[in-house]
């Protein structure tokens, strides 16, 4: 074919090209939908673009090409976008080429059409792409428009296979450069006027994740479960981009954040309804973004080739508890794993992936949401722990119930979660959506956990404080109602599923009496007293409620003022609240005290009240360090203690230790009960260092363990909850009472006994109970220590618990 010459003529204006332009955007009798306007533009422009190359010659087998990337490149041309064009040219004259650029590009400058425009070889706009990672996004997106069509192939495959040969290098500098887009426009699901293009869970991140899936280390769209709340990644993408268009034809401007005052006419425009309608419909399909390019992230990553001695390793499988292994940085199901049988499998990989800090898969996310039965109300006790471990994890909750929530797996454990999913605050002094400022709640609950008897409740009814909402009417009485549905499903005792929907009927009460009412007044205090049912529980759940609550809501909204006023209002109905009885020891069954009459070494073990959990009975002549051997010997045999009763009784002269543990293995089946008394014998013996083999498995833990992927730019820090002391009252027999509220970890209660035995004194009896991550262990310890020996035991204690002691080492009870 024989190479035109381009007129010499010189060019004329496009503004046909922008009078059809603005009558597809003012055609009152006709008005295309948002998806049919950007269909309508691009073929206006690539029809335009056509008929222009066929005018300069710009023909099959010319040497010359139009290219087309961005909204034109993708076919989805909003109106006020820029037209970005790329003139490809094989090696062609200067001259020629400054004439056929200058008849192309001027006709669209003097329209005033918004242009962004290149002139170059294959050669050369290859290696743009590969020095300029946004280039070689853009040329990703490439698209012949008219001209020398082997050309423009010779582009788009050399930019993809360029692309899938360099990923390898440049996948850091890609997540490096996502991120510090994200925290500079910040997540489009809680911002109040978000960047719809930039913002994290915007188009940008639609556009990584296919430049991702172009590298072959990540799909596309990954399908969702068909009752998933959040539709699919496409639904997403289509979503936000209808709101894009329709921001521009309403601003008249080429917008990507959506300002408040365009909110209303966007929403009438799309038939979603109001601003808030708009808002909750926009966070769906955001926060639908950003679950999937975060899981495209991770799934890239492990895709990536390793190097050096790690290519010759092979992955290593570490078990984290029965059916869930970490494998490559992320959670999967083990190879046994029947997610069909076993409804607690969510819930369990849930609690293990907060626990860790370790994400869940996004294929274990979506073989769950598949086959996964529901738990049958009410749950087995064992679901209820792991719910707990995830509520009280601090940040990792946040991820993980998003995680949850995307996939429709938290709709299923939370049927009532549906009217609160992606619901707008109704003032502007919160910055969440209505569920997220839920959980956001329970993370800074988590911190707070300490500070409270019940943890579990408080977790909770953070949880469910503002459930209510998004029905109509009073969303604490609401509420309430909800909370009891919910107790009971969870399978909660009833006096506990009163407390819980107290806790949400009157989560506001605290911070409306404090700040609002004269708290000089006594009628003031009787008020909130009578109004909770002189309940001092109830009390200082709704104190701790109050400051995570504020610190949730926004910035600003929890300070020294509000702090000191709720404290005044709590330490005033506390003076006139009966106080709480000190603790007491469990009695002994008689059974046991049958076996431990005879001096010797028994070990008896029953099933639990759930399916993995057991009852472990160690009995054993008394001695200093009896029970941190005890306790040593089931961590070493990946046991985990959920409570215990530790108590002894005296036969002839000689005190028998009798020691019950409710436990659960970690993974797989539990060690025999022969096995365990043989290794509790031989540690009674002195013949096995317990605490030596727990601190040397903790140390091989920690070097073998990955890390998980990193904080979420979106979520806050938030310090895990100090452990604290409490000196009780001596018992009735005088001894010191002693109560560790503390974060769990693997072998705490073998080494906190042992600093106990380390200081010379006897645990009478103990009280142990795990909820969640959190433990309450209570010892009843003689001879009670005092001054620098009391002192001394604090600060040994409190450097075997996992978290920071707190400025004031102990209290008073």
């Amino acid at each position: 074919m024989t190479k035109r010459e381009p007129p010499a003529e010189p060019p004329q204006p496009a503004t046909d090209l922008s009078a059809a332009s603005r009558q597809l955007l003012t055609d009152s009798r006709r008005r295309l939908d948002a998806p049919a306007l950007r269909g309508a533009l691009s073929d206006l422009h690539e029809l335009w673009l056509s008929t222009k190359a066929t005018e300069l010659g710009i023909t099959d087998g010319s040497g010359f090409a139009i290219v087309a990337t961005g909204g034109l490149g993708r076919r989805e041309m909003v109106p006020y976008s820029d037209l970005d064009l790329m003139l490809l040219h094989d090696d062609m004259p200067t001259e020629t080429i400054t004439k056929v650029a200058e008849l192309l590009w001027y006709p669209l400058w003097d329209a005033n059409i918004r242009l962004d425009h290149s002139v170059r070889t294959v050669a050369e706009a290859l290696q743009v792409a590969g020095s300029d990672i946004s280039a070689g996004l853009a040329m990703l997106e490439a698209r012949h428009i008219a001209g020398d069509a082997e050309l423009s192939a010779l582009l788009v495959g050399g930019a993809r296979r360029q692309w899938r040969l360099g990923i390898a290098s440049r996948f850091n500098d890609l997540v490096e450069q996502t991120r510090s887009r994200w925290q500079r426009t910040g997540q489009i699901a809680h911002r109040a006027e978000p960047d719809l293009k930039s913002g994290m869970g915007g188009l940008r991140d639609v556009q990584l994740l296919n430049a991702l899936a172009i590298a072959q280390l990540a799909d596309v769209y990954p399908s969702l479960a068909a009752d998933s709340p959040a539709g699919s990644l496409g639904a997403a993408h289509l979503a936000m981009l209808n709101v894009r268009t329709e921001l521009h034809r309403v601003s008249k401007r080429g917008r990507d954040q959506l300002m408040a005052q365009y909110a209303d006419e966007i929403g009438a425009a799309l038939r979603i309804g109001d601003r808030f309608d708009l808002a909750r419909m926009l966070s769906d399909a955001a926060r639908t973004v950003s679950y999937y390019v975060d899981a495209g992230l991770r799934t890239a990553a492990n895709a990536l080739p390793r190097r050096g001695l790690g290519a010759l390793r092979r992955p290593i499988r570490r078990p984290l508890d029965e059916g869930v292994v970490e494998q490559g940085g992320q959670l999967t199901l083990a190879r046994d794993a029947r997610p069909q049988r076993d409804p607690g499998l969510s819930i369990r990989v849930a609690a293990a992936s907060a626990a860790t800090g370790v994400p869940i898969a996004a294929s274990t996310l979506g073989r769950l949401a598949d086959t996964a039965p529901e738990l049958r109300a009410p749950w087995p006790r064992d679901a209820l722990d792991d719910l707990l471990v995830l509520l009280t994890a601090g940040p990792a909750t946040v991820t993980t119930i998003e995680a949850l929530d995307r996939t429709g797996l938290w709709g299923r454990l939370f049927p009532e979660w549906g009217a609160v999913r992606d619901l707008p605050p109704r003032d502007q002094v919160h910055t969440w959506t209505v569920d997220r400022h839920l959980v956001e709640t329970v993370s800074r609950a988590s911190a707070l956990t300490t500070r409270v008897s019940r943890p579990d409740l408080l977790v909770l009814g953070a949880l469910l404080h503002d459930i209510g909402k998004g029905r109509g009417g009073d969303h604490s009485v609401i509420g309430a109602e909800l909370a009891v549905q919910v107790g009971e499903r969870l399978g909660l005792w009833p006096s506990d599923i009163r407390l819980l929907s107290a806790m949400v009927r009157h989560h506001l009460l605290l911070p409306t009496a404090a700040t609002r009412r004269d708290l000089q007044d006594p009628a003031t205090i009787g008020a909130v007293v009578d109004a909770l049912g002189g309940d001092p529980v109830l009390l200082e759940l709704l104190h701790a409620l109050a400051e995570a609550d504020a610190l949730a809501t926004g910035p600003g909204v929890w300070g020294d003022w509000k702090a000191t006023l709720i404290g005044d209002l709590v330490r005033r109905c506390r003076s006139v609240m009966a106080g709480e009885p000190p603790p007491e020891p469990e009695p002994v069954p008689e059974q046991h005290l049958a076996l431990a009459g005879d001096g010797a070494v028994h070990v008896v073990m029953t099933p639990g009240e759930s399916p993995h959990s057991y009852a472990v009975t160690m009995i054993a002549p008394d001695r200093r360090g009896l029970l941190s051997r005890a306790a040593g010997v089931l961590a070493l045999n990946g046991l985990s203690v959920h409570s215990a009763s530790v108590n002894s009784a005296l036969f002839s002269g000689q005190r028998s230790a009798i020691n019950t543990f409710m436990v659960s293995p970690r993974f797989g089946a539990p060690p025999a009960a022969e096995l365990i008394r043989q290794q509790f014998k031989l540690a009674l013996d002195s013949e096995h260092d317990i605490l030596g083999s727990l601190r040397t498995r903790d140390r091989e833990n920690d070097r073998s363990g990955s890390a998980g992927s990193g904080p979420d730019p979106a979520v806050p820090g938030v310090a895990p909850a100090p452990p604290r002391l409490l000196w009780h009252e001596p018992d009735r027999t005088g001894r010191q009472l002693v109560e560790i509220r503390a974060g769990d970890r693997t072998g705490l209660l073998a080494l906190l006994t042992a600093v106990f035995e380390r200081a010379g004194v006897d645990i009478a009896w103990a009280r142990i109970t795990t909820l969640g991550s959190s433990v309450i262990d209570v010892f009843a310890i003689t001879p009670p220590p005092a001054g620098s020996a009391r002192e001394a035991l604090e600060r040994d204690l409190y450097a075997e618990l996992p978290a920071p002691p707190p400025k004031a080492v102990a209290e008073a009870g």
